[in-house]
C-alpha cells in the first residue's frame, strides 16, 4: 500500500492542498484552498477526491481498469444528477505527486457542516428540522432515480451539511448505478443500511426472492433506515439485513410512532415489490409524521396524491456541470502531460500566483526532493518574467474591452450577448404565481402551472427569472406574463 505524497502541494495550479481528510478502499481525501477563488466565495475551499489504485495490495489489470471505470462514472453520476441537495463536481485533473506517481483526482465543493452522523453523536435533532433534512434528502435521490442513477450507498456518513446546518446534501456516488439495467448486481453498500438485493451480507442468500434487476426501493430501503437513525438516534443494528418491526422507545412513546413504525415497515420489507416504489411516494407517506406532531393526527385535508419534497438551495449553487472528464489507465497508459507537483514550504503558501510551484514534467523523469522547492533556472525566470508580463497586458487590454462593452450595453448602444450552451431549463413542481421582481413583495403578473416546462433566464439568490415555454395545463387567464420571477424550490432544474 503507498499513499499519494500530496500535503503542501499545489494542484492545477490553483489548489494548495492543506489537509490529508482520509482514505478508503481506493481514494484518499484532501482539504485544499482554491488560490483563484474570492475568499467570500462559498467554494473557496475545495476537497480533492484523489484516485490511488495503489491502495489495492493484490493489483491487477482488471481490477485497476475497473477502479479507473468507477472513478470516471462516480464524475458522470454527479454531473448527471446535478441538483441542489447533491453534492457539486467543480473540476477534474490527472497529475503525479512529489514521488511521481500519476493520479487522477476530482474536485468536489466542501461542506463544512459534516455528516448527518457526526451531529447525531453530538445532540439530538429536533423533529421538524430531522424532518426538513429528510425532505431535502428525499428531494436529491427523487431527482436521481428520474435520471436513472442509483446510489446503493445511502447512509447518514455520505449525508453532507453546510456550514449554518440548513442544507443537506448526498455525498458519494462512488459505488452508484448509472443505469437501471439488468447487469448482474454487485454487493456493495454498508452492511447495517444496504438492502438484501445487493448487501454485503446476503451474497449468496438471496433465496426464493428474484433480484435480477436493480430498482429505486434499494435506495428507498437505504433511505429508510437512514431516517430511523436520524429521528431515534441509533442506528438500527438489530436490523441488518431485516425489515425494522420495532423502533426505539425514546420514539415509541411519540403521538406520531405508530404511523412512524407503519412506513418504515413497509419501506425495508424484504421484497423489493413491496415497499414504496418511488421516493416522492415514500415521502408522500412518511410527512404525515409532521401533520401528527403539529396538530396530533394526520390531516384530512383533501391534498394531492402524492407530496413532493422540496429542494433547498445553499448558496454558491448553479445548475451548470464542469467539463466531463475521461480518465486512462494510470500504469499501462499514463499521460505524457501529467503535471508534477512540487512542494510548498509553508511560509510561501499564501504567496501570489506569480510563485506557483506546478511544472510540467514528463512522465518518468526523477521528481525533485520533497525537502526543498527546486530552483528555477535565469533562463526559466527570464522566459517566466517575459510571459508574466504578456499575461498582464492581455488581462489588462482583455479588461478594457470588456468594461467598454458592458458599458455600451448599459447605454442600449450593443445589444446583450447570451452564450446559447447555457441556458438551463426547469419543471415547475406546482402552480405558483409569476413575480414582476425577485421577491413576493409585488402583486403577480401571471400563473405558472405544475408541469410547465420553462427557461431560466437568470438568477438572484434562490429566485430564477424564467421564460415559460410550455405551460402544464391551459392557464385560467390566456393574457398572463410568460416571463417573470419565480422561487427556486418551485423548479425542478436540469441542464441542456
Amino acid at each position: 500500500m503507498k499513499e499519494l505524497s500530496l500535503n503542501s502541494c499545489r494542484l492545477d495550479k490553483r489548489y494548495d492542498v492543506q489537509e490529508h481528510l482520509g482514505r478508503g478502499s481506493y481514494a484518499e481525501i484532501y482539504l485544499a484552498l482554491d488560490t483563484l477563488a474570492s475568499p467570500q466565495s462559498p467554494h473557496n475551499t475545495v476537497v480533492i477526491k484523489a484516485l490511488n489504485v495503489f491502495l489495492q495490495d493484490d493489483l491487477d489489470d482488471d481490477l485497476e481498469r475497473t477502479l479507473v471505470e468507477n472513478f470516471q462514472n462516480e464524475a458522470i453520476a454527479l454531473d448527471r444528477v446535478r441538483h441542489p441537495n447533491i453534492i457539486s463536481r467543480i473540476g477534474h485533473g490527472t497529475a503525479r505527486d512529489l514521488r511521481g506517481t500519476v493520479f487522477h483526482y476530482l474536485v468536489l465543493e466542501y461542506l463544512p457542516g459534516g455528516d448527518l452522523q457526526s451531529l447525531l453523536r453530538k445532540e439530538k435533532i429536533p423533529l421538524q428540522t430531522a424532518l426538513n433534512y429528510v425532505e431535502q434528502i428525499c428531494a436529491g435521490l427523487g431527482h436521481a432515480h428520474r435520471h436513472s442513477i442509483i446510489h446503493r450507498d445511502i447512509k447518514p456518513q455520505n449525508l453532507l451539511l453546510t456550514s449554518d446546518l440548513s442544507t443537506v446534501k448526498i455525498a458519494d456516488f462512488g459505488v452508484a448505478r448509472v443505469s437501471m439495467s439488468d447487469s448482474p448486481i454487485t454487493r456493495v453498500g454498508t452492511n447495517i443500511y444496504a438492502p438484501p438485493e445487493h448487501s454485503p451480507l446476503s451474497a449468496g442468500q438471496t433465496g426464493a426472492l428474484d433480484f435480477g434487476q436493480l430498482t429505486p426501493s434499494a435506495d428507498i430501503y437505504s433511505l429508510a433506515k437512514t431516517v430511523y437513525t436520524i429521528l431515534s438516534g441509533e442506528a438500527p443494528r438489530g436490523f441488518a439485513n431485516e425489515t425494522i418491526s420495532d423502533i426505539p422507545q425514546t420514539i415509541c412513546d411519540e403521538k406520531w410512532g405508530d404511523e412512524f413504525v407503519r412506513v418504515i415497515k413497509r419501506a425495508t420489507h424484504s421484497d423489493p415489490r413491496e415497499r414504496h416504489q418511488t421516493v416522492d411516494e415514500f415521502w408522500s407517506d412518511l410527512s404525515a409524521i409532521r401533520e401528527i406532531d403539529d396538530d396530533g393526527e394526520a390531516s384530512t385535508v383533501v391534498t394531492a396524491a402524492i407530496r413532493m419534497p422540496q429542494a433547498h438551495v445553499s448558496r454558491g449553487y448553479t445548475p451548470i456541470a464542469p467539463a466531463q472528464p475521461h480518465f486512462e489507465e494510470l500504469r499501462e497508459r499514463v499521460p505524457d502531460t501529467a503535471p508534477q507537483l512540487n512542494f510548498i514550504p509553508h511560509d510561501q503558501q499564501n504567496l501570489a500566483s506569480t510563485h506557483s510551484v506546478l511544472i510540467g514534467d514528463s512522465v518518468g523523469q526523477t521528481p525533485p526532493s520533497a525537502s526543498m522547492p527546486a530552483a528555477l533556472p535565469k533562463r526559466s525566470r527570464a522566459r517566466f518574467r517575459r510571459v508574466a508580463t504578456f499575461l498582464i497586458f492581455i488581462t489588462l487590454f482583455t479588461g478594457i474591452l470588456y468594461g467598454t462593452a458592458s458599458f455600451m450595453r448599459g447605454r442600449s448602444f450593443l445589444p446583450q450577448i447570451k452564450n446559447p450552451f447555457s441556458t438551463p431549463n426547469a419543471i415547475a413542481t406546482t402552480d405558483v404565481y409569476l413575480r414582476a421582481s425577485p421577491n413576493t413583495d409585488n402583486d403577480p403578473i401571471g400563473l405558472v402551472t405544475k408541469n410547465s416546462k420553462v427557461r431560466i433566464v437568470k438568477s438572484q439568490n434562490n429566485w430564477y427569472q424564467i421564460d415559460v415555454i410550455e405551460q402544464g395545463r391551459d392557464r385560467a387567464s390566456p393574457g398572463n406574463a410568460d416571463r417573470g420571477w419565480i422561487n427556486g424550490k418551485y423548479l425542478d432544474i436540469s441542464e441542456n
